[in-house]
């Protein structure tokens, strides 16, 4: 039974290592294949409590009620460069920065400042599910979404 639990552990741990994004422990136990939800809550508890505990470079953050798996600062920024970029332009990096700085904001606010390109970055934006459009009379208005703040670390 304890080995069971150590394996059950060792297969949370490494599916928060190999995904990018935060997952629930609902989302966890189906990937792993562990039927009690209540287990992996705790099992991801016990995870935190070892790496918080540890002088470790890596922890395991709480995102809301989901969990991920990071570097801690001010490693993080020393190390960024070498996890590559984000699949987005930088002309919809940019829009991005100022709709997450202005949000809510109107679709046509975004076009009056940077112009008729505008669209294709906030269409690449949606795409990549960064940000969520919603009409309202004849323009749209925009917030950020969950994976920003959990791809930026943001929550």
């Amino acid at each position: 039974m304890a080995e069971q639990l150590n394996d059950y552990k060792m297969l949370v741990e490494a599916a928060l290592f190999v995904t990018s994004k935060a997952m629930s422990a609902d989302e966890l136990a189906q990937a792993v294949g562990i039927a009690s939800v209540g287990s992996v809550s705790k099992i991801v508890e016990e995870l935190v409590n070892e790496y918080n505990s540890r002088n470790s470079a890596v922890t395991i953050f709480k995102v809301g009620e989901k969990y991920v798996m990071g570097v801690k600062e001010p490693y993080a920024g020393k190390v960024a460069g070498l996890a590559g970029s984000p699949d987005l332009t930088k002309g919809a990096l940019r829009i991005l920065a100022y709709i997450s700085k202005n949000e809510p904001i109107m679709q046509r606010d975004v076009v009056k400042t940077f112009g008729s390109a505008s669209y294709d970055y906030i269409k690449e934006l949606v795409e990549n599910d960064f940000i969520a459009t919603k009409k309202i009379g004849r323009t749209k208005r925009i917030d950020t979404t969950q994976k920003f703040k959990e791809y930026f670390n943001l929550s």
